[in-house]
This record gives structure tokens, sequence and C-alpha cells, in this order.
């Protein structure tokens, strides 16, 4: 990518130590999910298209469980959790023969935009700074580290929430937490960081301070959009980016084509794909990485779960539950079902009550149903089987595993047996 180009003497830093106490949870923090995937997937794949290198994660709390997540990055571990300066320093050894600028980024940030992160880096080398800090203004600062700045407009240093004199909490200019640094100013700053705050930890904000004695160059760039500086630290703050990012797939698929007849009472993953014409009606789930075609309806009360692709034209009614399942075109799913791990074919009815029994306890197991079978209501699948083309199940109709009903056949019962060939 053109990205990747310009921006190849860059290294990134992502700090994904930290436990998040506030989360009141045993996960460490950046793997708490929105919308599916975890925060640090976010910060991951916002810097994946610059192509910085090194990549470096730092983990700490739990950070085998972390490091499953960062894959393509070298993994460095921060071994006693003393603070973001603390977990900067410890990827120091692994950016020995490095020499250029170091994007450092926090892994519970996830709504910072690449357009912003460009501008961060262009400003940093266009200014030949020693640092550059990413800063926005909000009504309400709290919890957020203030940006102080002197007569001329220029940064003196950043103070964290809980170390403000009184006089400094009106401030409202904010510390996002991403920052561009010469990596040569970074780590020799880091060596005058100390521990005499009231978390007795390494600030990595105060380097600010030691940079601006020294009269190194501190720019900054400013975003006006609020999203890009929530960092989450609690659940609260965690269940408002599920609806800011809920809010921002709902956007993009109508601005796709799709129809969505109530949005604040639909949930449909930014990662699925949908064609246009669909219609999704209210309260349907529509989780990650789903393939949606073209004029379907999908709802009320329907949920579709990972790894299911649905062609043009299908219909999926109320309480229907799909998952890992490929519906071809002209299919109806229209009450109260549950299909998983099927292949189904085109024009295929599928009647009330249908169940796929797919897992035996030690495996999901495979439903093949043809083109334009028709399935009674009520009918349940023990996979893996296979109904073949314009075939008939009757109402209440049980197929046993390893069943194989023929092309144009009808069956009935309980185990089901052919009744007839049309």
């Amino acid at each position: 990518m053109q990205i990747a180009k310009k921006y190849n003497n860059i290294a990134c830093i992502i700090l994904a130590a930290g436990r998040g106490t506030r989360m009141k949870s045993s996960l460490p923090k950046v793997l708490h999910r929105i919308s599916g995937r975890t925060m640090l997937e976010y910060v991951l794949e916002l810097v994946r298209p610059f192509s910085f290198k090194p990549t470096i994660v730092v983990v700490g709390y739990k950070g085998k469980d972390v490091a499953r997540f960062a894959k393509g990055v070298k993994i460095v571990t921060q071994k006693r959790l003393l603070g973001s300066g603390n977990a900067v320093l410890s990827a120091k050894d692994a950016l020995k023969k490095f020499r250029g600028d170091v994007v450092i980024l926090y892994g519970d940030t996830p709504f910072i935009r690449q357009q912003t992160l460009k501008g961060l880096i262009e400003q940093h080398k266009s200014k030949d700074a020693a640092c550059t800090v990413l800063t926005t203004r909000l009504k309400d600062p709290t919890g957020y580290g203030r940006i102080l700045r002197d007569d001329r407009g220029d940064i003196v240093r950043i103070v964290e929430e809980n170390e403000l004199l009184p006089n400094d909490k009106v401030i409202n200019e904010i510390n996002i937490g991403a920052y561009c640094f010469n990596a040569e100013n970074l780590f020799e700053a880091l060596k005058g960081v100390k521990t005499d705050n009231k978390k007795k930890e390494y600030y990595l904000t105060d380097i600010i301070a030691l940079l601006r004695k020294k009269n190194l160059k501190i720019e900054s760039i400013y975003t006006d959009n609020e999203e890009e500086a929530l960092g989450i630290n609690s659940r609260e703050e965690l269940s408002r980016a599920e609806r800011i990012m809920r809010d921002r797939a709902l956007k993009k698929f109508l601005e796709e084509g799709v129809t969505i007849i109530d949005p604040s009472n639909t949930y449909i993953d930014i990662s699925c794909a949908i064609g246009k014409d669909t219609v999704v009606k209210p309260f349907t789930i529509i989780e990650e990485n789903v393939k949606i075609g073209s004029n379907c309806i999908i709802g009320p009360f329907a949920r579709i779960r990972p790894r299911t692709k649905l062609s043009d034209r299908v219909e999926i009614g109320n309480f229907v539950e799909l998952v890992r399942s490929v519906i071809s075109s002209g299919t109806k799913i229209k009450h109260h079902s549950y299909i998983g791990d099927a292949i189904i074919g085109k024009n295929v009815n599928i009647g009330a009550g249908t169940i796929t029994a797919n897992y035996d306890g030690k495996k999901k197991n495979k439903t093949v149903i043809k083109d334009s079978a028709f399935i009674g209501s009520g009918t349940i699948f023990i996979a893996p089987l296979t109904v073949g083309k314009r075939a008939i199940t009757g109402a209440g109709s049980v197929l046993t595993k390893k069943t194989v009903v023929p092309d144009n056949s009808v069956v009935v019962g309980v185990p089901a047996r052919i009744l007839r060939k049309k």
C-alpha cells in the first residue's frame, strides 16, 4: 500500500500490559470485546496499513492470552506492571539497532482513525519534532490527562488526572494517548522518569516535561472527533464503545443500500457484508463475518451467527438461528428454526420448527439439503445426512445420521422412512 511505502522507517509500540482493575474482570482489559472483536484487534487493524517495522505489543497481565490476538507482531513482556513509562522501556531491547521515529499507542483506545494517525506522523516529520501528541477538547475531561501550555501555546507538560492541581482541573484539552517520538529522544528521556506520584508508577507522559527542559521541540495535532479520545477503562465505557461501533456499522450498511427498519433495535457487526436492497427487520442480530446477498429479508427476531453465508433473495424469519451455514438463493426459513453446519440449496422451503442436530458430543456434522427440497414443519435432522433434490419430509419426521434421502422422494415418520418417490 502507498501508506506502507511512505512510513517504512517508523516503529510502533502498542501498550497492552495492564490488567484494567476498574473493569472488575479476570480478563486482560485489551481482550474485552467491542462488536465481536477485542480492543487490541482494532488497534492492530489501525496500524496494519502503515507497515511499521517493527510493530511491538507490550504484554503483562496474562500476557500469553493477549499474545494470541497479536499475530505477526513482536511480543515483549513487561515483567512488573510499573506504569506506561516502564512498559515502553520494556521494548527498548527490541529497538536496539533502530534509528528513526516510534509511534506509541494504547491497546484500549480502539477508535483512533487512520487519517488521524497519518496526520500525527506527518506533523511530527514536517516539524522535525522530538515528540508529537494527539489532543482534543472535551466538555467533561474527567478521567483524562490534561495538556498544559505556556503563554505562547507551546506544550509544557501533560498532567495525569490524579496529579492535577485544583486550578488545572478546568483545562479541557486532553491527552488521547497517541504519540510519535524520535526514538533516541524517547529512550534518553525515559531514564529521567521518576515514580514520585500518587500511583508510584513511571508515567510515560512525564517525558514531555523532560523534553521541554532540554529545549526539544514538542508538537501536537488536534482532532475534533471526540470518539477518538475514548479510552476504555470501565464496563460503562465498554458499553458506550459498543454503541459507537454499532452506530458506525448501521450507518455503513444504510449508505450501502441496506434497509434497516429500526436501527435502535438492530445489531449488525461491522465486519459483515450485506448486499443492496436487503431488508433487516427489528430485533435482529447479525454477528461477525456474516455474508448476506441482495434482496434478502431478515427478521424480525432472527440471529445469524459467524461463518454464515446467504445468497440473494433468501428469507430468514422470526426466531430463526443460523450458524456456520450456507443458504442458497431463493430459500425460505421463516419460523422458529435452528440451522447449524448446513449447506442448503436453491429454492428450498424450511418448515417451522426445523432443527439440524449438528453436534454428536464430539464434533459438528454437516446437513446437506439440495435444491427445491420441501422440509415439513418440525423436522429434525441428526447430522451427518443428505436430502436430495425436490425431496419432501413429512411434518415431525426425524432423519437419523447417515440417512440419504433420494431425489424426488417423500420421507415420513420417526425414524423417517421412504413413503414414495414422486
